[in-house]
């Protein structure tokens, strides 16, 4: 049997990633309408901070909720995102051509998707998350992430919860448990943040191959 080639998804040019979580949805949910309004107060600031890792060669993955239909394609899950009260949220952030999309049937991004497969493929070792919401998915997509050894960037500015009180709570905990860097996103420094990842991969890649003996 010939081994399959990955002819497509190449290595990312640079070992960072961009996360969006469940930022396609109807809002149709209990305390839909409380996270709508935190989830609006943070679009602006998502679109910027897709733009500038775009400008930087970060790839963008979105993992996303499948809302139970399985047989859903991505782009009949964006129209009914669209046709819900939360489209004002979603029109400005809707994944393009260029980024990569996941779908995931329980909180976190990792739990029983290729997520992983494909970070490892492209070579990332850093994650910014953003979405929807730091006291849930963000949370446990967070810890994921931390116990399969990726740093963690979680921008207050690019996620909320119902109330700024339990953003902040969730924010706090990500930090003291998960090692999560809380700069908001206008103050990240993309080139310094994939300096370091570099630096960080060519240190190990030197003790892995006995480098430092």
């Amino acid at each position: 049997m010939k081994s399959r080639k990955h002819a497509q998804t190449r290595p990312s040019p640079v070992p960072v990633a961009l996360v969006l979580v469940d930022v396609l949805t109807t809002f149709q949910f209990p305390d839909g309408e409380e996270i709508l309004q935190g989830a609006l107060r943070i679009r602006d600031a998502l679109v910027k901070l897709k733009a500038r890792t775009r400008e930087s060669g970060i790839p963008v993955l979105y993992v996303n909720d499948n809302f139970g239909d399985w047989r859903s394609e991505k782009e009949i899950l964006m129209g009914r995102c669209l046709e819900a009260k939360g489209r004002e949220f979603v029109r400005p952030i809707m994944p393009d051509s260029e980024d990569y999309f996941v779908l995931k049937p329980m909180h976190s991004a990792f739990y029983m998707t290729p997520l992983e497969v494909l970070l490892r493929h492209l070579q990332v070792e850093t994650l910014i998350l953003t979405g929807l919401t730091s006291a849930s998915c963000l949370t446990v997509t967070a810890h994921d992430a931390n116990m399969r050894g990726f740093d963690i960037y979680i921008p207050p500015d690019c996620s909320c919860a119902r109330n700024a009180e339990e953003h902040q709570q969730a924010l706090g905990q990500l930090e003291a448990t998960a090692g999560a860097n809380l700069t908001p996103s206008t103050s990240l420094k993309l080139p310094n943040i994939i300096r370091r990842t570099r630096i960080s991969q060519q240190v190990r890649m030197a003790r892995s191959t006995g480098g430092n003996s």
